[in-house]
């Protein structure tokens, strides 16, 4: 390990990079993802037919084909970007929980409550979960968009089980607990509260589902 020795002048001051606004390209793929999310969730993959698309962004076909190479590709590009948007969130949220505490168990229930806050904020106007939708309908989807979508589900599920051995490891929990299905019932609660609140109308639902989720976490290995 090396050490660095500190200037006794104070380094200068940098400045913030600008970021650029997004081209108009970038606008219009972006537009054409929002499309297409709405699209399949509402009425499946199969259903969403490129002609419609490029008439809601009002743009020409050419002008579709000039962001993805065919309507797998939009699939592929739409299931990336979600992924890694989801990512980025449950990262951020994660690192926000550890950094309040380094117990595991207390930072897990803290990035639950959360992740709670935040999925309530946002269900309102979430169409659905792409996830769930290329699972149900995967034979209108190629290989690659399924194969992508286990990878993505077998990622949450290692990230969950991580997290809860750690636990486990410090709190041994009341009676015999099945860590993976333990991990498997917080996406399961996520993808199914979302189903609840879309059914019902009720976008707290979701959050509920969550905080019933973190009860239950809490439960199982809080020390007595």
């Amino acid at each position: 390990m090396t050490t660095r020795i500190l200037e006794k002048t104070a380094p200068p001051v940098q400045q913030p990079a600008e970021v650029s606004a997004p081209t108009k390209g970038a606008r219009t793929r972006e537009r054409l993802l929002d499309l297409a999310y709405e699209a399949v969730i509402e009425k499946g993959f199969a259903a969403t037919c490129i002609e419609e698309l490029v008439e809601a962004a009002g743009i020409t076909k050419s002008g579709f084909f000039y962001h993805f190479r065919d309507k797998n590709d939009l699939a592929r590009q739409m299931l990336e970007r979600y992924l890694s948007n989801n990512a980025a969130m449950m990262d951020g949220l994660a690192a926000r929980a550890r950094d309040l505490t380094d117990d595991p168990l207390h930072s897990y229930l803290v990035f639950l409550r959360l992740y709670a806050e935040e999925m309530t904020s946002i269900a309102g106007t979430l169409p659905g979960c792409i996830v769930a939708m290329v699972a149900f309908q995967e034979k209108a989807f190629a290989r690659e968009i399924a194969r992508m979508n286990a990878e993505g589900v077998a990622g949450w599920r290692r990230d969950a089980v991580a997290w809860l051995r750690q636990i486990a490891e410090r709190y041994p929990p009341r009676g015999a607990v099945d860590l993976d299905a333990l991990a498997d019932l917080f996406i399961a609660n996520g993808i199914g509260g979302l189903a609840i609140a879309k059914a019902t109308g009720d976008a707290e639902a979701l959050g509920r589902q969550i905080l019933a989720y973190r009860d239950l976490v809490r439960m199982l290995f809080s020390p007595e």
